[in-house]
């Protein structure tokens, strides 16, 4: 089974930090890569428009922000980016083509 999941965080998805299951906002399944990376290729598109900054990691995540989307840390006594981060997986795993 595939999976593309869409988190929104203070950091990129690849991190995917204890408790990061926290930020996803949403997720979609699929039974074939096809699918999986058709619905992935709309969503890249989709966000690149949105957001002027994007970075990825191999093929399985990619972070989009733009610099005037950020929270305030408290703790930190700093703004934090805000990130909206897509994950392919597959079987729960991130998947990697080379």
């Amino acid at each position: 089974m595939y999976e593309v999941i869409y988190m929104k965080a203070m950091y990129e998805p690849w991190w995917q930090f204890e408790g990061w299951e926290k930020e996803i906002v949403s997720r979609q399944e699929f039974q074939t890569r096809e699918e999986a990376e058709r619905f992935l290729q709309e969503q890249k598109s989709a966000f690149s428009r949105q957001y002027p900054h994007h970075l990825a990691k191999g093929t399985a995540f990619i972070a989009f922000w733009t610099e005037e989307e950020q929270v305030f840390c408290e703790a930190c006594d700093d703004d934090l980016q805000t990130y909206h981060g897509l994950i392919w997986l597959c079987n729960g795993q991130p998947v990697h083509f080379s």
